[in-house]
């Protein structure tokens, strides 16, 4: 575990794209280090369906002990359409990993850089900022690999427990504090289906017995549907969003979508004491090997994993090289860097040098 400054890093390139926009990621943490007083020790090790190929297992056990030993875990992207379990599931570490590690708040950033085209009329005048915190390891996940199905039917089970909504909520109303110090508005609204469903009635009603240790936070509660709406027409509105596992999923495709893709979109999957730091994206393999893949999701979610280290450690200069992160890659875009997926001509080596440079 980290002494003072020096962490190790647990790092799961996976499968498609992932190795490809990993070393990126890698290569702006070393350029960190010789800015920052930071210093990494990065452990590769196998997960996902290449794995599941060649030995059965989608992660070895080795793979799992050095991810409980690191400070933090770095994954690329893992499963390919093409392999799947004998039920016709994906190969998903990122998933298996969550349960795992007990990482039940889903970090889900959405910011729109300067320079990036968002579908939303006014967006770049106004900006989007927001945050979906989505619950990981419940919800109607829990019925992973637990469904029923016979020849008549097929039933899964959404699972709500008081206990990870609890922490939940508090992860949530501390990030919406947090982002209030530092400027932004500090709202927390919770997204349900509560006026149909008993089990998003429960989740709601232990959001307001939170909210009451929060007064300072402001509160909304929105139904999942109504959200949805708002977001594709009024995204600047929103500030912190938590809601359910299966709702986030798809809560945060949307919100990746506003800010050009997903291939621009960071996130983390934290517990109490372990998180995981991925992109949005999945493996992409029609693009496996052809040098487009962008990395800026990537990039960026190593920032966040500075960010996390910093407040998990009280070491402001990790804080501080997450932010440099943000502004070089803020810088680039603004400077006209144009991804392919945004009809330009810069591929991961391109972007790679930008952000570099920019550091």
């Amino acid at each position: 575990m980290s002494a003072n400054n020096a962490f190790h890093i647990a790092v799961l390139a996976g499968d498609g794209i992932g190795p490809e926009v990993m070393a990126p990621a890698l290569e702006v943490l070393r350029k960190i280090e010789t800015k920052s007083g930071l210093s990494f020790r990065f452990t590769e090790a196998p997960a996902g369906a290449n794995n599941y190929l060649a030995t059965g297992k989608s992660m070895p056990d080795s793979t799992i002990k050095l991810c409980e030993e690191a400070d933090a875990i770095l994954l690329g992207a893992c499963g390919l359409p093409s392999v799947r379990y004998p039920d016709n599931t994906e190969i998903a570490p990122q998933i298996e990993l969550r349960f795992i590690f007990d990482l039940y708040a889903g970090v889900r950033p959405a910011r729109l850089i300067p320079g990036v085209p968002s579908p939303i009329v006014g967006a770049d005048q106004r900006g989007i900022d927001m945050v979906v915190i989505r619950e990981s390891t419940e919800g109607l996940f829990a019925s992973m690999g637990k469904g029923v199905v016979t020849h008549e039917d097929a039933r899964e089970t959404m699972v709500i427990t008081r206990k990870t909504s609890e922490r939940l909520f508090e992860f949530s109303f501390r990030l919406a504090e947090r982002r209030k110090a530092r400027g932004k508005p500090g709202a927390l609204a919770c997204v349900d289906k509560a006026n149909v469903f008993k089990a998003f009635a429960f989740f709601r009603g232990i959001f307001d017995e939170i909210a009451k240790r929060h007064p300072e936070v402001k509160t909304d509660r929105l139904y999942v549907d109504a959200c949805s709406a708002m977001l594709v027409k009024r995204p600047w509105d929103f500030d912190v969003m938590v809601m359910e596992n299966m709702f986030g999923d798809i809560v945060s495709d949307i919100t990746a979508s506003l800010i050009g893709g997903l291939g621009m979109a960071p996130s983390a999957d934290i517990g109490d004491k372990y998180a995981v730091f991925q992109p949005c994206h999945g493996t992409a393999p029609d693009i496996m090997g052809q040098g487009k893949a962008n990395p800026t999701g990537m990039i960026l979610s190593a920032a966040m994993m500075l960010d996390w280290l910093a407040d998990k450690h009280g070491l402001e200069s990790a804080a501080e090289a997450g932010e440099q992160i943000e502004r070089a890659v803020d810088q680039v875009y603004a400077d006209g860097l144009k991804p392919m997926e945004f009809g330009g001509k810069n591929g991961t080596a391109d972007i790679t040098k930008a952000v570099l440079g920019a550091l």
